[in-house]
């Protein structure tokens, strides 16, 4: 098996038997850091009691981070150095140095088994099919998908990445792919992907599914943009922040813009009003009002409130979240699971969403709300 190895990089995994498909076995791997070591190195031998040290980052978020699924902020990578007593700079990977190797880094995380091949390749085959699906179909969008297929937005982005073999899908997901490739089962869907990509119709779309090179450079890049952030004090929390564009200070008192509109699925649209609200303290200098418009939490938010949402501030069990979709912003009530895991939960219309595979960049979290 080849590697990606310093600058010369070259592609980490062969070809599936029978087909001439590039598997990248680490494509789950897209931000490598230091983090496992100098957790361990600094008196943490369990990730548990690092993340009882960092409330503000649920623990599985604090995994993903940790294993390198998902990109951090500047912010989350300043509360775990503080909590370990380090520079920032220290929890990051220049993954250009010599002597790099993803296959070395990711080791720790393996659960120990073969990987199937003929599986991977499928689950990249059917990301690249679904990508080219939606691309010559304008009208589905993440929104239609969800609404019209039941695929939610983050299973419609892990299958396009090629997250997990299609065994692990549970038969939900199976219905929806089925039904979104006009096929009546697995083995239809299969000779139909296989079918698309002997004709080449899939070719342009691979690269961006399993490609060590792409991979290796999408991490170089937000991890450099992540340096130069830290660098120069971006997404530093700020306990009392000034005034903003979009924001004015009356005195003491400081008022932000509010955004609202509603949309249909109990979306709220992602447009400035010409009303303007108070910021409470524990505001950040991102926050904004987001008119409810309809009661999609129950009567304990009726539809005339409006929340005050911290882009800058991840939601925490126990609180509410305001999640930007492709349509608008969803409100959500935030809970977790037996496996710790935080979900988000909305009563009209019903849906539970994963919040830790959410980009947190989508995710504010509800600091106030004015009810009037």
């Amino acid at each position: 098996m080849s590697k990606i190895k310093g600058k010369g990089r070259r592609p980490d995994a062969g070809a599936a038997p029978g087909g001439k498909v590039r598997i990248d076995l680490h494509r789950a791997f897209i931000f490598p850091n230091r983090m496992r070591e100098q957790r361990r190195s600094h008196g943490y031998p369990k990730l548990l009691r690092l993340a009882a040290a960092i409330p503000q980052i649920p623990y599985i978020r604090l995994s993903k981070i940790e294993r390198g699924e998902v990109f951090a902020r500047a912010d989350e990578i300043r509360r775990i150095a503080a909590a370990l007593g380090i520079a920032p700079a220290e929890l990051l990977i220049d993954v250009d140095a010599p002597g790099f190797d993803i296959a070395v880094w990711a080791q720790p995380f393996a659960d120990g088994s073969a990987p199937d091949l003929a599986e991977e390749r499928f689950a990249v085959l059917l990301g690249a099919a679904l990508r080219a699906r939606r691309t010559a179909d304008s009208a589905l969008t993440i929104a239609a998908v969800e609404r019209d297929y039941g695929l939610p937005p983050v299973n419609l982005s892990r299958i396009e990445n090629a997250q997990k073999t299609f065994a692990r899908w549970n038969a939900a997901t199976h219905a929806a792919l089925y039904a979104l490739f006009g096929v009546s089962g697995e083995t239809a869907l299969r000779e139909l992907i296989e079918q698309r990509h002997a004709s080449g119709v899939l070719d342009t779309y691979l690269a961006n599914v399993s490609d060590p090179a792409a991979r290796h450079e999408r991490s170089r890049v937000r991890i450099a943009e992540l340096a130069a952030a830290l660098q120069e004090g971006g997404d530093a929390p700020t306990p009392a922040p000034a005034a903003r564009p979009g924001a004015s200070a009356v005195g003491s008192v400081r008022l932000i813009p509010v955004r609202g509109g509603a949309l249909p699925q109990g979306l709220i649209a992602d447009t400035i009003t010409s009303e303007t609200v108070e910021a409470p303290h524990v505001a950040g200098p991102r926050a904004f009002g987001l008119k409810v418009g309809r009661a999609t939490l129950g009567g304990g938010l009726p539809s005339q409130a409006t929340v005050i949402a911290d882009p800058d501030r991840l939601p925490v069990p126990g609180g509410l979240a305001a999640l930007r979709e492709e349509g608008g912003w969803r409100l959500l009530t935030v809970g977790s699971d037996r496996a710790g895991r935080t979900i988000g939960y909305s009563e009209s219309p019903d849906l539970e969403v994963p919040l830790d595979d959410c980009d947190p960049a989508r995710l504010a979290a509800i600091v106030a709300a004015i009810f009037v």
